[in-house]
């Protein structure tokens, strides 16, 4: 897609095409014909274009919600644009601001979120297409007043006169996924060069970002929404708050590092598993802390306790059984209690949930969990209960 068919894609009978072609669908089973009957009456390059936008918009809902039907995307640009959950909650971090300059802005995730929570946004990015789906969602969204776009190499961006600066280098080449910090466009140093000039910035990063690589006085937060890890920030000294944080949405709960020490211990009789978020961010041991819990493992983010509490930071179970791993007692052990449907959770185990399932032959009319890990470094099963309410 070019600039030219997003412009046409925009216009009047752009939208009745991308009106037609929802209204049609883009089931595999009755494309073919959708595609047939609209080429009749449009031009073949248009028809594709809607098709792949329409797709993309589906595609984008679980991102953007329902207003995604209105916006505009390109594939790139939908698998790197933020969340609308989480940009939102980023864009609370510029509150003290009025201005904020969004370098790499991509289709525009950030972009609006940003003049959405009331500031004037500067969004910069090299890629003309996605800079002008960008000026389109401005104005779908009702904020073209607030956000002003420029094409250009965000690195050559003057930086003078701006006190606030939101980065999201790209994390993708070739279709692919980049996950080393010093090959994203720009690298990873240009964020320091970029923090050195304006002093209230934040970036965006992959979320297995080393915690080495992490700026002394930077703080790092990584956040989930609905119990699934979604990315990680930077924030330098003016907006850092803490070292590390988890986030996690739509709740919005927020754990810091704290410099909790929790140790190992034997098992109890409750199992916690910690926020993927809660994880990445390096704060099991913040968690347990607040359970009055202890780590199954030392080197395992499971968390043990001998009464129940509750957290939005893990996920609790009650604790059934424990026994050293052993298919042959396992399977006789679920085939006494008619289990045919089996849940499996692993940390710290090599054995892939499909194998055991495939191996334990199973066919019951029961449902169990069952927890695969090491104690002391043992391998390890335990049969767990989902806890009814973990808040």
């Amino acid at each position: 897609m070019d600039v030219e068919t997003v412009r046409e894609l925009r216009t009047e009978r752009g939208s009745r095409l991308l009106a037609e072609v929802a209204a049609h669908g883009t089931d595999p089973g009755t494309l073919l014909a959708t595609v047939t009957a609209l080429r009749r009456s449009h031009p073949a390059d248009l028809v594709n274009a809607a098709v792949t936008q329409v797709r993309l918009r589906e595609r984008a809902r679980a991102k953007f919600g329902p207003v995604a039907d209105r916006m505009f995307f390109t594939p790139d640009g939908l698998e790197q644009a933020t969340r609308a959950s989480v940009a939102a909650h980023r864009a609370r971090r510029y509150a003290d601001t009025d201005r904020v300059l969004d370098l790499c802005c991509g289709v525009g995730g950030d972009l609006v979120a940003l003049a959405g929570a009331g500031l004037r946004v500067r969004g910069v990015d090299h890629n003309p297409v996605a800079l002008e789906v960008a000026r389109a969602n401005a104005e779908v969204l009702g904020l073209a007043d607030r956000i002003e776009l420029a094409c250009g190499d965000v690195t050559a961006e003057p930086l003078d006169g701006w006190a606030a600066a939101f980065c999201d280098p790209a994390r993708r080449g070739g279709g692919r996924r980049v996950f080393d910090p010093a090959a994203y466009s720009p690298p990873f140093a240009f964020l320091a060069t970029l923090a050195a000039t304006v002093p209230a910035t934040g970036a965006k990063v992959a979320p297995g970002i080393p915690h080495e690589l992490v700026p002394d006085g930077v703080e790092a937060e990584w956040v989930s929404d609905s119990g699934a890890v979604k990315e990680a920030a930077l924030w330098w000294p003016a907006l850092a708050t803490a070292r590390r944080r988890a986030t996690l949405l739509p709740g919005g709960h927020t754990l810091t590092s704290t410099g909790a020490e929790i140790g190992a211990g034997p098992v109890g009789r409750y199992l916690y598993e910690p926020d993927g978020a809660v994880i990445r961010a390096g704060l099991v041991a913040e968690t347990a802390a607040l359970l009055d819990g202890r780590l199954l493992d030392p080197t395992i983010a499971y968390v043990t306790t001998d009464r129940l509490g509750h957290t939005p930071f893990a996920t609790g179970y009650t604790i059934t059984d424990v026994l050293p791993f052993s298919l042959k007692r396992l399977r006789a052990l679920l085939r006494a209690r008619g289990v045919g449907s089996l849940t499996v959770k692993k940390r710290g185990s090599a054995i892939e949930p499909e194998t055991l399932r495939r191996d334990l032959r199973l066919s019951g009319s029961e449902r169990a969990t069952v927890v695969l890990t090491r104690l002391a470094g043992a391998p390890t099963v335990l049969l767990v209960e989902p806890l009814a309410t973990c808040h």
